[in-house]
């Protein structure tokens, strides 16, 4: 037997008197998937918990100018020289970066790993964010890019419009249903990508965007 063999058997021996087959039944749940908790700033709660991260956040309004300076200053702030831009975003936000003087790099065909972990910053939209944890949710559509895009770049410029944010993950759960479907894969941002190791000493970068400039726009 080798060892694959025997951690199926331990897994079946220890299932041995679990007689409910159906997931739905195996864990009762308290809320109900899709509808909103109430709580009285949806907004400033999400922008306090994506700040609880230590990312940067800024609010503009939500016209198409207001988002590509956002976007511009963003790239500014972080001294970025060169940004990939998915190639659904607007065509506001792709003139605002070109007028600053910053090289968009374009990811078809696709950038090899190397081209994007050399990247300045990527700047891409979201699908959906969640307040009660500050969560943002790619679903990868075409004004977010592939999902390397996302993972591999030192700095993420990512704007979410106000319509977009709902109070906590189940309701935002609920609005990624079609892109499941779709089968479009799902990337879970919090904040910058960090890491601790067993004496909780954080260090930043390891498996993703060190810095993490978030766009609330409306």
């Amino acid at each position: 037997m080798n060892a694959k063999d025997e951690i199926l058997q331990r897994v079946r021996k220890a299932l041995a008197d679990v007689k409910e087959t159906d997931p739905a039944l195996d864990v009762p749940v308290a809320w109900r998937y899709e509808q909103p908790t109430a709580m009285d700033d949806v907004i400033g709660r999400f922008v306090e918990r994506v700040e609880d991260y230590k990312a940067t956040v800024v609010r503009v309004g939500g016209s198409e100018a207001e988002i590509a300076q956002a976007v511009v200053d963003g790239l500014t702030s972080i001294e970025a020289k060169d940004a990939i831009l998915p190639v659904g975003l607007p065509a506001a936000w792709r003139s605002a970066v070109e007028a600053a003087g910053i090289t968009i790099l374009s990811d078809e065909p696709q950038l090899t790993n190397d081209q994007l972990n050399a990247a300045g910053a990527v700047v891409t939209a979201a699908r959906v964010g969640a307040a009660e944890s500050g969560t943002i949710m790619l679903d990868h559509a075409d004004d977010q890019g592939r999902r390397a895009l996302s993972l591999v770049p030192d700095a993420h410029i990512c704007v979410v419009r106000t319509d977009q944010v709902v109070s906590d993950i189940p309701e935002a759960v609920g609005r990624l249903q079609d892109s499941v479907k779709q089968q479009q894969p799902i990337t879970w941002i919090s904040g910058p990508s960090a890491t601790s190791d067993i004496e909780l000493s954080r260090v930043e970068g390891v498996h993703g965007p060190r810095t993490l400039y978030v766009v609330v726009a409306g």
